[in-house]
Parts: C-alpha cells; structure tokens; sequence
C-alpha cells in the first residue's frame, strides 16, 4: 500500500506537468503513465466507491466541447477552414485550424486532470482523504468527514425506511404515497443530527476562551505570511528583484507553514491504525518530484522550450526533448510499485500451493 501524501504528491506532479504544458507529445506521454497506474490500482479501486462518469466518457465529452467553442470563438491563425457570418455576436468570423487544435489540447489536459484525480478515488477512501488536512484545522476535519458521509448516511436510511414500508404493503404510485417515506427520512435525520451535536459537546469539540485567542492569533500570523508571500511574489515578477524576492517569499512560505505546525501541536489527534510511511512512498515522492523540478525551473543543459507549445498562428510540429520525456517517468513509479506488489503476492500464494501438494 502506498501513503496517502505519497499519492498527493503523486496527484501535485500531474498537476504541475499538465498545467504547465501543451505540447501533444507530452501530453501523450503523461496520458498513458496515468492509464498504467489506472490499470495497476484496479484490485484496490474494489473497496471503494464506484465514480460518477469514467474518464474516457468524460474526455470525450470535454475534448469535443472545448475543440467546437474555442473554434468558433477564437479567430485566430492562418489556417482559415471556413467562415461563419459576421452578423452572429462572438461566434461570427474565420474558424482555424489552429483555433481546434488549441481547444483540442486544452481539453485533453483537462482530461488529464480528471484522469488523475479519478485514480486518487479509487485508492484513498474519504477517511483517508480527510486525515491529510492539518491539525491546525481539525474543526474543518470535522466538518468535511460530516459533510462526504451525509449523503451516503441519507441514501442508506432511505433504502431501510423503504424496505421497511415495502414489507408493510407500501407501494409508490403518486405523489402521496411518498409522505410515508419522506417524513421518517426527516425525522430520522434530525435524530441523527442531535445525536451527533450532543456527541461533539460531550466531546469538547466547542472551543475554549484560549482556543479562540490562540486561533486569533494564528490567524494574524498566517495573514502575515501571506502578505510576505505576495509582496515576494510580485518582488521577483514586476521589479526585478530576484533574490531580495525569494527571500520574502521563504519567509512568508515559512511563516505559514510554521503557525500551522505550531498550531496543530496544540490540537492532540489520535489515529487508529495508522499507515506507516514505507521505502515505497519516498520512491513514489522522488519520481514525483523529479519530474515536477524538471518542468517548473531550468537547468544546466536543459532546452525547457518544447514545453511552451502554441498553436498559434500556424500550426507546426510540436518540439521534443528526450530528457523531458524520460522526466515524465517518474509519474510512472505507482503503477510499478504496485505490479511489483501484485506479482511479489500472487508468487508467495503459488509456492505456497506447490509446498502444500509437494
């Protein structure tokens, strides 16, 4: 099993490479490292809940609607396919090739994006999900586990209730015959609801006259780095200053981060059954890190311009670096990871087959 930061680091370097590019080349590449790890976590995507669209309905919903609006609303490039009438607002004027294609691009890495948090569901459970947020924020913890369990919660209740009413002789048949099943829903949602606020108080969760200054404070303190970290950020874009720029941006980024650790030492949190972190999940951190550095900063070397393609005005040859692309790989290391895995198992259920026949 692979950490659940290890994957969000894993699900932050997808988002790194497929915001940061679109050239086709490597928005192939990425396309299928994702559907790898897709076809590795299968045996673990069982136990949870199945999701909405898959993402090839999803692509080719959002590949086909971004291609046909950023055509007809983007008049631009010298590949002029035909010509809609000028009287039509916005969508009147020269539709391109290069128009298509950008649009094209764009959705797939939309699609992407899609793909890649579709695996994170599959393999990390809700509770899992809600662990990550901080300790300094364990009343938005709360809030969020409360909130993703409601409608499972509401949707189980009903079943019961209508299974119950089914037994009695209760059929649907017009608007009426829902007041039977409606009401005790209702009724059974405020009960959990009470139960569930006389727990928290039973529990402590209202906060204390400290907590809340202390959480003043953190506040004013974490208001404090984020206007560092603009004043950094815009240090280093607008007026040139480089290092003077990065500086107040780590102290602000610093700022932030240490209030919140602070902050969190001070809200005790236990965890039952805790995952340990593992050899894997720093393989899985280090290719997805590799591959994030390698398209966010320059190096010694490196052509990085292959990353910046555009369409516009003529549509030509996407560029390609081979060190780029070996740089995608690292998005590759969960779906091995877990095939290792797999294969290491299903090995030991086979001599263990052999030795009780032999």
């Amino acid at each position: 099993m692979i950490h659940p930061v290890a994957w969000l680091a894993w699900v932050s370097a997808m988002l790194v490479t497929l915001s940061m590019t679109r050239n086709p080349l490597y928005l192939g590449l990425i396309l299928v490292w994702i559907a790898f790890v897709t076809i590795a976590i299968r045996p673990l995507a069982s136990a949870t809940s199945p999701i909405p669209i898959s993402p090839v309905r999803f692509a080719l919903v959002v590949v086909t609607l971004s291609t046909v609006f950023n055509g007809i609303t983007v008049h631009v490039g010298r590949t002029v396919l035909f010509r809609l009438p000028g009287f039509l607002p916005i969508l009147g004027g020269i539709i391109t090739l290069e128009a298509l294609a950008f649009g094209f691009l764009n959705g797939v890495v939309l699609s992407g994006i899609f793909a890649a948090f579709t695996v994170l569901n599959r393999v990390l459970p809700i509770q899992a999900i809600v662990r990550l947020i901080p300790q300094a924020f364990y009343p938005v913890a709360v809030v969020v586990s409360i909130a993703v369990s409601f409608v499972p919660a509401t949707l189980h209740q009903f079943q019961q209730i209508r299974q119950a009413q089914a037994v009695r002789g209760h059929r649907v048949r017009g608007l009426r015959d829902w007041l039977p099943l409606i009401v005790p829903l209702l009724v059974g949602g405020l009960e959990r609801a009470l139960q569930l606020a006389e727990a928290m108080t039973a529990r402590g969760f209202a906060s204390t006259d400290t907590q809340r200054a202390n959480s003043v404070q953190a506040q004013g303190t974490i208001i404090a780095g984020l206007i560092l970290l603009l004043g950094g950020w815009l240090l280093r874009l607008m007026w040139g200053q480089a290092l003077l720029g990065l500086t107040v941006l780590l102290t602000g980024v610093g700022l932030i981060g240490g209030t919140v650790w602070l902050a969190g030492r001070q809200v005790p949190r236990t965890v039952y059954r805790p995952q340990p972190w593992a050899r894997n999940d720093w393989s899985v951190v280090l290719g997805a890190g590799v591959t994030a550095m390698t398209f966010l900063f320059s190096w010694p070397g490196l052509d990085r311009s292959s990353i910046f393609y555009y369409p516009y005005p003529t549509l030509v040859w996407p560029g390609f670096h081979p060190i780029l692309a070996v740089a995608t790989l690292g998005l590759l290391v969960p779906g091995l990871l877990l095939l290792r895995q797999r294969n290491d198992t299903i090995g030991r259920v086979l001599r263990r087959m052999v030795a009780e026949r032999a």
